[in-house]
């Protein structure tokens, strides 16, 4: 029994005593005055200061982020354009109707701004210029003009997107993140249809325009799986009426991430951007669907370091 008893006391200050050896300056003397030199010590260690620096954030998160790519989206389009007098328009299907392109490519941009850990400012840009000439196989009433069936029409609709949004993480782990947004989408849309006619004296044309700032509300995230392969993705909606102006916004984003090197990543993802605007304008009605759905290619560069970190 004696034995068992010497064994577990040794057990119990064997790790005091190699810590005492290897750090003689941090232990402390709790003998009594005027005790033997050869007292037991109790020893209380010093925690290692490089212990608070420790990175709290997934390896794609930086202070300051800016991203350029492609993105290649499938679209489709839906005008109606009233008269003067309120006479209905016709309902087009720009791809259908008039021949635009169901599938385009264009180029997007996007700066983020990590203020702290948990709050992040996003800006993005992108445009969408689309035009076609075709024969038309109905009649269309399009604003104040009205195009006959086998008219040479020729059809534009082009729209630029601007977004801000601020976001704050809920959850804000070494590996993952979550959290809410609140944002705007600006859009500038214009539409018009011409007569296309080698007759010079017969020639007609018109055109709508609006800019629409569409609030928005979201949930975002990311997860890295490695060093190297991270998801993100976030999710915007929302329906409003401010003015004269009815819109309802749906859009989204997932994206899978691959580190190229320490500050450079590539992004393949899918990117959908779903509007509605209902407007009144100097006496006349715009109805305006259209939807830009599809995948993107981009490439990141972050920088600033993480000033969060201590």
């Amino acid at each position: 029994m004696k034995t068992v008893i010497f064994i577990v006391a040794l057990l119990l200050l064997y790790p005091s005593f190699i810590y005492a050896q290897e750090n003689p300056a941090q232990a402390k003397d709790a003998s009594t005055p005027g005790g033997d030199s050869t007292s037991l010590k109790i020893i209380v260690p010093v925690p290692n200061p490089d212990m608070s620096h420790i990175v709290v954030a997934p390896w794609f998160v930086d202070r300051f982020k800016i991203s350029a790519g492609f993105f290649l989206p499938l679209s489709n389009t839906s005008i109606e354009v009233d008269k003067h007098n309120g006479a209905g328009g016709s309902v087009i299907d720009f791809e259908d109707d008039l021949g635009l392109n169901t599938a385009t490519e264009t180029f997007l941009a996007d700066f983020q701004w990590r203020a702290s850990r948990r709050s992040r400012f996003d800006l993005s840009f992108y445009r969408l210029n689309r035009s076609a000439n075709k024969i038309i196989d109905k009649e269309i009433n399009f604003a104040d003009s009205t195009y006959g069936i086998k008219s040479d029409v020729k059809g534009f609709f082009n729209t630029d997107i601007y977004r801000f949004s601020y976001g704050y993480a809920l959850i804000a782990k070494p590996k993952y993140e979550l959290g809410l947004m609140i944002g705007a989408h600006v859009v500038r849309a214009s539409v018009g249809l011409s007569l296309n006619s080698s007759n010079t004296s017969i020639s007609k044309s018109s055109d709508f325009g609006v800019t629409a700032p569409l609030p928005n509300f979201g949930i975002w995230g990311g997860y890295a799986f490695s060093d190297r392969f991270a998801l993100n993705g976030e999710f915007d909606w929302l329906s409003l009426t401010v003015a004269d102006i009815e819109g309802r916004i749906l859009a989204y984003n997932i994206s899978f991430l691959y580190k190229i090197a320490r500050n450079l990543h590539v992004t393949v993802g899918y990117t959908g951007l779903n509007c509605r605007v209902d407007v009144t304008k100097t006496e006349r009605s715009a109805n305006l669907k259209w939807g830009n759905n599809g995948p993107s290619i981009t490439a990141a560069f972050t920088f600033g370091g993480r000033p969060w970190v201590h």
